[in-house]
């Protein structure tokens, strides 16, 4: 079926911290998208496109809205959706006092249903069509949230996370189970409709070396699978990885000499990473998930973006949420946290990089921009309108707006989940904000 959106649009075809943000960065004020079998057929200027579309279709206008690519999160734990807000840790205490407490629960595949409903309907909520999810340890975990996704017709990657030390007892596997109930759901989901695998060590304090070397092979025999995992994070975590690895030379070459840093592996985080590791990050091709709000609710530090982008050797960097160390699943809320990780560093990130972040950004981090990410002829029709007058003081400030990269601006600092008043999926509504009583 065709359908027809018509409202100004914003997309990217490249990266604005690379390029001059005028060649990559398009705005159509009154622009017409047209989309059929979960594609997009054509986008242009409405004026032009109007008079070609067939008698009889319907165009769905969007007044005061701004119409986007879905938001893709390429990093965020599901599991993690019911013990957001968790008061007063930082890593290594928070992930023992709450996470993995919480995540024995998802060994009950009815409770991992329930929560993977939420959570899917949360994302659905705030225009996140695209994202990169952890399980627990438990197969029926991952099983759950691609049966929910499959449902709704989702792009999502998701995988098993992977223990084999350093965790309670129940939540520990062992490295031939971790590649063995790996590989299963590898071959049971992966490229069925819109999910893939994500081969999911959580991260080096809580594998073996033994581990690392299983999942690198498995790596190995399937090359176009994703990697995710964390690295640099906290700085009691990089010296516990170093009591841990002492033959390594630092975090980053742990995964590197286990066949884990490669294109589309990407890892959350990478906070204090060196140089040195930056160019390992590089010439491997492998990406990094800025979290801004998670590193700020756990006292990890701020992700210097503009560093991560240096062009002399530039790692591709995508924006995530991080539920629930993340404390919004909301893009808006994320993108303004990562302005602020930014001022901290000493530059101002720019409307068009952190949309770029949110969207074509995160999908090149996952190897996915020819698929989602932007708004273009053949690709995939997954779609998000935010309204610009959301609330009664965003309508009043964007009398002030100074053109379009001011209103992205003023969104992306006043808004929340209430500005989204649309997802689209594959082309179809699969999303839109209940009326107003």
């Amino acid at each position: 079926m065709m359908r027809v959106l018509r409202g100004a649009m914003a997309s990217f075809s490249g990266d604005p911290f690379l390029q001059a943000q005028n060649d990559v960065f398009h705005y159509l004020p009154d622009a017409l998208i047209v989309m059929e079998n979960g594609h997009i057929m054509q986008v242009g200027n409405a004026a032009e496109l109007l008079p070609a579309l067939p008698a009889g279709i319907v165009v769905e206008t969007c007044p005061d809205s701004l119409i986007l690519p879905g938001f893709v999160d390429c990093h965020v734990h599901y599991p993690q959706t019911g013990m957001m807000a968790a008061f007063g840790e930082q890593l290594i205490d928070w992930l023992n006092h709450y996470t993995f407490v919480e995540e024995q629960a998802f060994v009950d595949a009815d409770h991992a249903r329930q929560v993977a409903r939420v959570f899917l309907d949360e994302q659905m909520r705030h225009g996140v069509t695209t994202g990169c999810v952890f399980g627990t340890v438990h197969p029926q975990s991952v099983e759950a949230l691609f049966a929910e996704a499959q449902q709704r017709g989702l792009r999502l990657a998701a995988g098993k996370v992977c223990m084999d030390r350093n965790a309670p007892g129940v939540l520990l596997d062992t490295p031939q189970r971790a590649y063995d109930e790996s590989r299963v759901l590898i071959e049971r989901w992966h490229g069925q409709g819109r999910l893939e695998y994500a081969i999911t060590p959580r991260f080096a304090p809580t594998s073996s070396t033994a581990q690392l070397e299983w999942l690198g092979a498995l790596a190995a025999e399937h090359p176009d699978v994703l990697i995710q995992s964390h690295v640099s994070e906290n700085l009691g975590e990089i010296a516990w990885v170093e009591s841990l690895f002492p033959g390594c030379r630092d975090y980053a070459d742990v995964y590197a000499r286990h066949g884990l840093l490669r294109p589309r592996a990407v890892y959350g985080h990478g906070i204090h990473l060196s140089e040195p590791e930056l160019e390992v990050f590089h010439a491997a091709g492998a990406s990094l998930a800025h979290c801004p709000t998670s590193n700020f609710f756990l006292g990890s530090g701020c992700f210097d973006v503009k560093r991560g982008k240096e062009s002399v050797r530039p790692v591709t960097v995508g924006l995530a949420t991080d539920i629930g160390a993340g404390t919004s699943f909301s893009m808006l809320q994320t993108m303004a946290a990562a302005y602020q990780a930014a001022q901290f560093n000493g530059h101002a990130l720019t409307a068009p990089q952190a949309y770029y972040l949110a969207t074509r950004g995160s999908a090149e981090a996952l190897g996915l921009a020819g698929k989602v990410g932007s708004i273009a002829p053949g690709m995939e029709a997954d779609l998000v309108v935010l309204d610009l007058k959301a609330t009664p003081l965003l309508a009043w400030r964007m009398q002030y707006a100074r053109g379009i990269e001011d209103a992205m601006f003023i969104l992306m600092m006043m808004g929340d989940d209430r500005a989204v008043s649309a997802t689209w999926v594959a082309g179809e509504p699969a999303w839109r904000r209940p009326a107003a009583a």
